[in-house]
């Protein structure tokens, strides 16, 4: 079955990422390694707003699952844009689709779902309605 490769126009939020000779690998091209953490860099977009947190004190976000298609390598140097959207808001856990785009090329994309995790007991807590608000709208087209 073919992946559906994504365009940037599908995407709400963005980050932009340095290439560093240290993520490359001995093909030349940037190791795979590094692609999780341009997925990091995109969702800290939405997760992390020092002004406006969106967990409540005592919670914090944490990955439950990542799914990554490589589609293309990435060479260095240069930047790569990571487009970020979410595609489900929870009871107390969020989806967020992603994508690396070097030069406006599509080099992978992802599926990760993100769970707000109570610190005291380390299990799953519900998302506030303001929470599950604020994710929703952050959707893109499907």
């Amino acid at each position: 079955m073919p992946i559906a490769v994504p365009t940037p126009s599908e995407f709400t939020v963005w980050a932009t990422d340095k290439l560093r000779y240290g993520d490359t690998d001995r093909q030349g091209h940037v190791n795979n390694a590094a692609f999780a953490t341009f997925l990091e860099t995109g969702r800290v977009e939405i997760l992390h707003d020092s002004d406006r947190p969106l967990t409540e004190k005592g919670a914090a976000f944490v990955i439950a699952r990542l799914e990554l298609d490589f589609l293309s390598e990435i060479l260095w140097p240069g930047t790569v844009d990571i487009g970020t959207r979410v595609t489900r808001v929870g009871s107390s856990s969020v989806t967020l689709e992603q994508a690396i785009f070097q030069d406006g090329r599509c080099a992978a994309r992802a599926t990760t779902v993100i769970v707000q995790m109570d610190e005291t007991t380390r299990r799953s807590r519900p998302l506030s309605a303001a929470t599950a608000a604020r994710l929703a709208a952050l959707s893109g087209p499907v």
